[in-house]
């Protein structure tokens, strides 16, 4: 049995595994109208600017059941702020914004999710599964400026499709296509991530990759569209 057998060996038939990741932060868009049929349709990332980049922190913990079966959690918290002024008087939340005047702009995503992954494929060189997410998103929007303040929150539950591909090119190397996603007639939610993993040990495997994280509601009370780039580092420990 060669080396990389013996990887892919230890790796299966570890129980848990801990993934921890960390990314700058870029905004590709975040749309913004609230109330969704009312307000002002304005962009937090054109018409104010975001802190270039900031940092982004996530963590999962999967359970390996078999070789077949998996169930992860994962907590990933995605906090912006934006500040600068409004060209012209924005509507939003009930109150109405000035122009040219300070402005700063808090925003706030948080997702919690429970995924089953089932392996279809599960070889010495090739993992491919697809699965099911449930995902609690707990999200706010809020507008600042001077005396005046407007906050739009919610929570809500969204169902995902898993899907994830490890494919070992080499011994110590992998690529690794993973994410959540689902397009619905009120929204939309995609969570991508594309990376090269180094595998240091049996137990220890360490990544640099690109995430795209993209969604978007449209309903009568809030209307929010966003993209973000994500230039990542993890790393995963196999117990």
């Amino acid at each position: 049995m060669n080396k990389n057998s013996t990887l892919f060996l230890n790796q299966t038939h570890a129980q848990i595994s801990l993934d921890l990741e960390c990314s700058a932060v870029l905004t590709g868009r975040n749309d913004v109208r609230v109330a969704g049929d009312t307000g002002t349709l304005f962009s937090l990332k054109d018409d104010l600017q975001a802190t270039y980049p900031s940092a982004y922190f996530r963590t999962k913990a999967t359970w390996h059941i078999d070789s077949s079966h998996d169930v992860s959690v994962l907590a990933a918290p995605l906090r912006e702020e934006y500040s600068g002024a409004f060209a012209t008087p924005v509507s939003f939340a009930g109150t109405t914004f000035a122009p040219n005047t300070p402005t700063i702009a808090p925003y706030r995503f948080e997702s919690y999710r429970l995924t089953y992954r089932y392996n279809f494929v599960k070889t010495e060189t090739v993992t491919f599964g697809m699965g099911l997410t449930g995902k609690i998103r707990d999200a706010s929007i809020q507008v600042n400026q001077g005396g005046l303040s407007a906050r739009e929150s919610s929570i809500g539950f969204v169902p995902l499709i898993k899907f994830r591909l490890d494919w070992r090119f080499a011994p110590r190397f992998s690529l690794l296509v993973e994410g959540d996603a689902l397009v619905g007639p009120n929204g939309r939610a995609e969570d991508v991530l594309a990376a090269i993993q180094y595998h240091a040990t049996d137990h220890l495997a360490m990544r640099l990759a690109y995430r795209v994280l993209e969604g978007g509601v449209d309903s009568d009370s809030n209307y929010n569209t966003t993209l973000f780039h994500h230039l990542a580092a993890g790393v995963t420990w196999h117990f």
